[in-house]
């Protein structure tokens, strides 16, 4: 995990995300996932390209599965871009740097 990506869970995911004062993509994922593994240094790019504009976390499903139910996440890789509190969009499985930036723009 980058330094400029957050570990989000079950305790402070409604303080950093849900009250977070700037745009918030979160990642949720495992350990196991093949697929989380490979859109993990996309997520660090996008964490340092979009450092003063957007907040970036990660959370690990099998650690924090209250809030993987609240948001209905079958599916991981999973990204949930909030704002205002409120999921804005989503993008579910492993997708190249250029659409998860396009959705960021629209999310801005």
């Amino acid at each position: 995990m980058g330094e400029n990506v957050i570990e989000f869970t079950d305790q402070n995911f409604e303080s950093e995300v849900l009250h977070a004062d700037k745009p918030v993509v979160v990642d949720f994922w495992a350990e196991w996932c093949g697929p989380c593994k490979v859109i993990a240094p996309v997520i660090d790019e996008l964490s340092e390209e979009y450092l003063d504009k957007v907040k970036f976390g990660k959370v690990n499903v099998d650690f924090n599965q209250q809030t993987a139910m609240k948001y209905g996440i079958r599916s991981i890789p999973s990204l949930l871009f909030f704002n205002n509190g409120s999921v804005v969009n989503q993008i579910i499985g492993s997708v190249p740097k250029d659409n998860i930036e396009k959705i960021l723009k629209e999310t801005l």
